[in-house]
């Protein structure tokens, strides 16, 4: 758990496989104890006491209670709401009723795309759609555009990204939303390469934004331990308090359903209820002042 970072990458990604599923190693640790319990062993009780502070040093911070809200907090929704969704109304009233003031999705598609338009419109008048991803906002959004992180070998007219300002109450702030390339765990191990060279790419335009505040909402398709997306967690502050596992909807083992932010805190993320996707969106507070 610890020297994570120490397992290589080289041979079928099996370092980045680790550490997306790298708090259920916790399990190994319960299990352990468990045993350590029916055989009635001092020392092996002594010895878990290693890896014990070990998972609370590295995990054990997102169980605490969320902090109070405050005046300068802004509340955001992020959710794949798959191309496969039955229910694109549904869905969107359920985001709505969260309150939040910017809401990100992806795997927009037609005909859903005008489900989503015209249900989040009475309370989200502003919105941007590049692609298959798209923002709505209660504050005026401006200087909206296409983001390209689209990595060599994908076929043209792939558009996962997009940028936009958002002029809320507390001040301006770049909002980047964007859909990483999948990744498929195979016999040979983990196949992402086209995601990382996405992440790396969308770390540059971070890096070369020029507004010092700036929020990220994306399915990523990994999760903040996993070392692919360094590019992004090297410069973007991630949730401090929270779990919100959000993949798959059904049985959830991961969060790779992201919010990070510069110049701001992640106070805490949550996960919604289960809508029509196989996705559970999460909805975080963030602290702009």
């Amino acid at each position: 758990m610890v020297f994570h970072g120490g397992v290589p990458n080289g041979l079928g990604g099996l370092g980045s496989l680790l550490e997306s599923f790298l708090p259920w190693l916790g399990v190994v640790v319960v299990v352990l104890l468990v045993l350590a319990l029916v055989r009635r062993s001092a020392l092996a009780l002594v010895a878990l006491l290693l890896p014990v502070a070990a998972w609370t040093y590295l995990f054990g911070g997102l169980l605490l209670p969320a902090p109070e809200p405050g005046a300068d907090d802004l509340v955001v929704v992020q959710h794949n709401v798959s191309d496969e969704n039955s229910d694109p109304a549904g869905t969107a009233r359920a985001l709505a009723d969260a309150g939040p003031d910017l809401i990100a999705l992806q795997e927009l598609v037609p005909p859903a795309l005008a489900v989503y338009e015209e249900a989040l419109a009475p309370d989200y008048p502003y919105r941007t759609v590049r692609g298959t991803v798209g923002l709505w906002s209660k504050h005026p959004l401006a200087d909206a555009g296409p983001l390209d992180i689209k990595p060599r070998g994908i076929e043209e007219g792939w558009n996962r990204g997009l940028r936009a300002v958002a002029h809320t109450p507390h001040g301006a702030a770049a909002v980047y939303v964007a859909h990483l390339p999948s990744v498929r765990v195979r016999a040979s191990g983990l196949a992402s390469s086209w995601r990382d060279e996405s992440a790396g790419l969308l770390g540059d335009a971070v890096a070369a934004e020029e507004l010092n505040r700036v929020i990220l909402l994306g399915d990523l398709n990994g999760t903040v331990d996993d070392r692919a997306l360094d590019p992004l967690t090297d410069r973007l502050e991630v949730a401090e308090r929270g779990v919100a596992l959000s993949f798959p909807a059904a049985f959830p083992l991961a969060r790779i359903d992201q919010v990070m932010a510069r110049d701001a805190r992640v106070r805490h993320i949550r996960t919604l209820p289960a809508t029509g996707s196989d996705h559970l969106p999460v909805a975080a507070r963030i602290t702009l002042g």
